[in-house]
């Protein structure tokens, strides 16, 4: 039962192969299971890789059995079509394209599964890329804010300013009225004359116009601070929005691009092994030797190929020897009298009929 599957996916003729020994058997039985097991691996391969893709386990384990059986389609097509010939050099030419179709297959087998061989070093690579991306994504939204805070800042400083100025006045103001109380400056008089009550004015003026400014500066330093809220809000908000992007940054392409970062010797190795698997039912054809089924193969191609010419022969001649005869036939014909004389009698009531139409038609134009 097992070594008939075997068989079946070589893509060998088995009623001809039925008919070789044993040993030529196993052969193809070799080159089936091959056959079989790197269309399995492939479907083990393509799941993997779907699934990044969908994240969903039935959807990629049905993708997955489609590419698999479509691999097995393709080794089994390759295998089956090559023929021995007697010269190397022209079976390697007919090996040539399929052996590069098999380079290419066993590129698309393998990287899936090194994607999951190299996981949690890909995993690596991308949690630093995310990390980085993170940052990058932080400072590209602190440059559309910052600029806005930072000028906000500065107003709020300007405002902060100004009643600090305004109290430097108002101090110096009161200074100086002390002073002139007390005789140290001034009129150098001791006592509340005139000019200490016109110093005590202005020093009064001043500290009501410095009450009004702090009551102004303050609503305003309130709405600004108001305003830098609001912007650092919004910046978390899109800190927020974006960062879902970057946490699910571990598709297909990204882990490919990861895995690329990664040391190459171990990936090559791994291509090589399925390269070899891919290759081994072509390669194994190509190096042995023509054997016993490869010859009753031909033979048998050899019957059917000269039975199709035979038929095809068989009826060319038919054809030149049916055109002879009609030919002579219709020569004769021409020749006798009786079918000459229906013919002219046929030709003088068309002849009639025709002339009888034509003056209908004038008749009528008149």
């Amino acid at each position: 039962m097992l070594k008939r599957f075997f068989l079946i996916c070589s893509g060998a003729d088995l009623p001809l192969l039925n008919q070789c020994s044993n040993g030529e058997q196993n052969k193809y039985v070799g080159i089936g299971a091959t056959i079989f097991f790197t269309a399995f691996m492939a479907a083990i391969a393509g799941s993997y890789a779907l699934y990044t893709v969908f994240d969903n386990v039935y959807t990629s384990i049905f993708f997955g059995i489609i590419w698999g059986l479509l691999i097995f389609n393709l080794d089994r097509y390759i295998v089956s079509t090559m023929r021995k010939k007697d010269s190397f050099k022209s079976e390697f030419f007919q090996a040539l394209p399929r052996i590069v179709l098999a380079i290419i297959i066993a590129v698309v087998i393998s990287k899936p599964l090194e994607l999951k061989i190299f996981e949690k070093e890909i995993n690596q690579v991308l949690l630093e890329e995310k990390n980085q991306m993170t940052l990058d994504n932080k400072l590209q939204i602190a440059q559309q804010f910052d600029p806005e805070i930072a000028k906000t800042n500065t107003e709020i400083e300007q405002l902060k300013n100004e009643i600090t100025t305004k109290e430097n006045e108002v101090n110096a103001l009161y200074e100086t009225y002390i002073a002139e109380a007390e005789g140290r400056k001034g009129t150098k008089l001791i006592g509340k004359g005139p000019v200490y009550k016109e110093k005590r004015e202005k020093h009064d003026q001043a500290l009501k116009d410095l009450s009004d400014l702090k009551a102004t500066n303050a609503a305003k330093i309130t709405e600004k601070e108001t305003r830098i809220t609001q912007l650092k809000e919004q910046q978390k908000t899109s800190e927020e929005n974006t960062q879902p992007i970057i946490s699910n940054f571990d598709g297909l392409m990204a882990r490919v691009n990861a895995l690329n970062k990664l040391p190459w010797l171990p990936s090559f190795f791994i291509f090589l092994l399925f390269l070899a698997i891919e290759t081994a039912p072509i390669l194994s054809k190509l190096i042995s030797s023509k054997s016993e089924y490869d010859y009753k193969f031909e033979h048998q191609e050899s019957d059917a190929i000269t039975w199709i010419k035979q038929q095809n022969f068989q009826k060319n001649k038919h054809l030149e020897t049916d055109k002879e005869i009609t030919n002579k036939v219709y020569e004769d014909l021409k020749n006798e009298e009786e079918i000459y004389n229906h013919k002219q009698k046929l030709a003088r009531q068309l002849f009639k009929s025709q002339a009888d139409s034509i003056l209908q038609k004038q008749q009528k134009l008149l």
